[in-house]
């Protein structure tokens, strides 16, 4: 119950609520985006790889007028007959090809049969230091172009069309809101352009094929979900089992508190220490004999000892060191 008590500190609560939050978000947020983008990235590189493995076909065949989009459809080349409405060409701004910035060219493409209006995106131009560039004009004839498809981008909320040096221009490509800007109705993908058609610009490459980080670092955030609590565990640990040990030591030196230390008793028959000489030894050996017979010479002033009445080990001991 203590141990309980103890956690429930304001400090040992907040910490508990950031791991928990911690790891929810790990497993619930970070690392489905992450592994999320991976598989969208491998989905997309095996279409681009059937793509570019299957010769092109006519528009209508894949993606006839009507139905919506069918994402299985994109990077498929495709041909298609008609002319472009060059009237209705808009511009997107804030782009980037090979690293250096540039403005993608939007042009409608009109079928022959009139079934369909396709967004045909014909490259890119440069920008001229910031200006709206000079925009190459397309064919106005009938003509025939190869593309292949793409799923529009979207548009976020304040970026969608405008007009930007009396030119129409947008920020990503998105046919619904192309259409609605030059007021046309259009299919709902678009077509990038081959290199060498009629009317194409600079060439936008392909993605490349690599599946980038985000696996690994999907993995890294289930890690962090898992090592998260494990690491908030091991502090758990370690504090109980430090209070524990400071617990034992205050107990026991409680209890030592509470007896008497023993003291050594003084020795009262202890061998008085050995002389260092032999005058030492001489003068020691004298005040044995004369405490020996004190009692019977305290009360005769100006006698010296008697040798008769000297106990017999000290005779025999003063016999034995000088002789006699």
């Amino acid at each position: 119950m203590r141990v309980v008590r103890m956690f429930l500190r304001p400090g040992w609560i907040a910490l508990g609520l950031v791991v928990i939050a911690f790891a929810v978000l790990c497993f619930t947020l970070l690392a489905p985006w992450q592994l999320g983008k991976n598989t969208a990235t491998e989905e997309r590189n095996d279409l681009i790889k059937s793509a570019m493995s299957t010769p092109s076909v006519a528009l209508g065949s894949l993606a006839p007028p009507g139905p919506a989009f069918k994402p299985t459809t994109e990077w498929r080349e495709v041909t298609v007959t008609g002319h472009y409405l060059t009237d209705r060409e808009v511009l997107v701004r804030l782009r980037s090809v090979d690293e250096r910035p540039a403005v993608e060219v939007l042009t409608p493409f009109a079928a022959t049969d009139g079934s369909r209006v396709v967004l045909v995106d014909r490259g890119f131009v440069r920008p001229d230091q910031g200006a709206v560039p000079a925009v190459p004009t397309a064919p106005s004839g009938e003509t025939t172009i190869t593309a292949r498809i793409r799923a529009g981008e979207g548009t976020s909320p304040g970026r969608g069309a405008h007009q930007e040096g009396g030119t129409r221009a947008v920020y990503t490509i998105d046919p619904a809101e192309v259409g609605r800007a030059v007021d046309t109705t259009l299919d709902p993908f678009y077509l990038q352009l081959s290199p060498d058609q009629p009317g194409s610009l600079g060439e936008i490459p392909l993605p490349q094929l690599e599946s980038g980080p985000y696996l690994s670092y999907g993995l890294q955030w289930l890690a962090f979900g898992i090592m998260a609590p494990l690491g908030a565990g091991y502090f758990i640990y370690s504090e109980i089992r430090q209070r524990r040990r400071s617990a034992a030591v205050a107990a026991s030196t409680v209890e030592h508190s509470d007896g008497v230390p023993p003291v050594a008793p003084a020795a009262e028959d202890a061998e008085p220490a050995a002389p260092r000489n032999r005058r030492a030894r001489v003068r020691a050996d004298l005040r044995e004999a004369g405490a020996a017979s004190g009692a019977r010479q305290r009360g005769q002033i100006g006698s010296g000892p008697d040798a008769e009445d000297a106990s017999a080990d000290v005779r025999a001991k003063l016999s034995d060191r000088y002789g006699g």
